[in-house]
Order: C-alpha cells, then structure tokens, then sequence
C-alpha cells in the first residue's frame, strides 16, 4: 500500500482564469439585473384620477342612457379583474342628433407587469364566444388638442346575429399602444427608465353590420369626449400623444 496518496493534479492556469471570468460575469448579470428592475409606479402621475368623474351626464352631443348595459361575468371572470384592474367603468351614450348608442369601456390597472397586465380585445372577446371578422391598426382623427391623432384598433367581432364594431387603444405609461408588440415595448421602455408602468383600456363599441358607419359613430365619440376632458384628465386617458 503506497503511503503516500496520489495528490490531485493542478488545475491549469487557463482554466482558472475560464473559471474566475465565468464568476465575474454571473456576479455582473446579477447586479445588472437589480439594477435594471423598476421600482417606481408611473401610477404617481395619474394617482389622483377617478375614472367614474370623467364620463358626464351630458357632453358634447351626447347623453348617458337611463337604462345602463351591465357585464354579468362568473366568480371566476370577476376574480381576475379585480387581480388586473383597479377601477373599471362601462357606461352607454345616446347620440343626441340620431338616437345611436355606443357601449363605453375604460379598464385601469396601476401594475403592468407581464402577469397583471390589460386583456386586449381581440384575446377577451373570442374568449366569450365571438369570432372575429376583422382587425386593424389605425388613426383615429382628434381635436389638435388632443394631439391630432389617436393611434386605435378597430375590431370587428360576431356572435351568431350580433356584429359588434369596437375601437379600443391601451394607455401604457405616458404612451398609446395597439397590440401586444407595442405594449410590450412599452413596458421594456418604461422599465429602463425605472418604472412600473399603468395601464388604461379604453373601448367604444355598436351593434352594427355597418362596420364603416359605426366606425364613424364611434369617433364622433371619442372626439367630443376627449374635447370635454381637462389637459390633465385627457393625459390621463391618451398619454403624451406627442411622445409616441
């Protein structure tokens, strides 16, 4: 039996500093990670909106029915609003002039991370049991006040007879997004700026087969309805539209 044990070979010189850079970069990702996560809600800029006070009894051309729509969602369905959403409002509006009525919607949350952020549309109303027709980016025309222009989905969803044109945006920070691509983005760029961005769902919507004539209708709304707003209150739904 040898007395003396065979001593393990050196490791070489190379493989140490392998080891050693290896290390370092880890250490290097870790803070890099730390310090690149948000730890500021962009909610402080709009903290103080009740989104309730924004829609009137009367503005503009239009008036809020009497007999409002109401959303009768299961125990589950409510259970994840109220995990997403902080405030949610749905009114409906007759149009003065011609006796049409658009269905509102605004979704607020004050977290937009990946696990708590808005449902888009197009992910919410398949959900339910539509199908849609058609989807679009577009440009919805606004007073210059409001920036000039509102960048928006239009969606057209079906369920058996009913045809439902919407047009809906999503406020994410200080910018408007259509999409998962642009919100997302828009997370990435807030973040790097160290915040937690909000989010704002807005969508207006008609049973009509007339796709083009509710489309018209629906930006006859939102015109007047950002027109009433403060500048503050309006921020608070389009975000610095000249920012985007």
């Amino acid at each position: 039996m040898d007395a003396h044990p065979t001593l393990p070979a050196p490791v070489p010189a190379m493989q140490v500093l392998r080891l050693r850079w290896m290390g370092a970069l880890m250490v290097a990702a870790s803070l890099l990670a730390w310090w690149a996560t948000p730890t500021k809600f962009w909610s402080q800029h709009t903290a103080n909106v009740k989104y309730e006070t924004l829609f009137p009894a009367s503005f503009g051309g239009w008036d809020l029915a009497r007999e409002q729509a109401t959303m009768i969602v299961n125990p589950q369905q409510q259970e994840t609003l109220d995990a997403i959403y902080d405030e949610v409002v749905t009114k409906v509006y007759i149009e003065r002039a011609s006796g049409r009525r658009v269905m509102v919607s605004l979704a607020y949350g004050n977290n937009q991370s990946r696990a708590t952020q808005v449902h888009k549309p197009e992910v919410c109303y398949p959900a339910q049991g539509f199908s849609l027709l058609s989807m679009r980016k577009d440009l919805l025309p606004a007073e210059a006040a409001a920036g000039g222009t509102v960048p928006v989905m239009r969606i057209v969803a079906q369920m058996g007879r009913r045809i439902e044109p919407l047009t809906y945006w999503i406020r994410a920070g200080d910018t408007v997004v259509r999409g998962s691509i642009e919100q997302n983005l828009a997370r990435i760029r807030l973040g790097l700026r160290g915040y937690i961005p909000d989010g704002l769902l807005f969508r207006v919507s008609e049973v009509n087969p007339d796709a083009a004539a509710s489309f018209a209708l629906q930006d006859r709304f939102v015109r007047d309805f950002l027109a009433h707003l403060t500048p503050a209150a309006r921020e608070s739904v389009i975000g610095s539209l000249q920012g985007r």
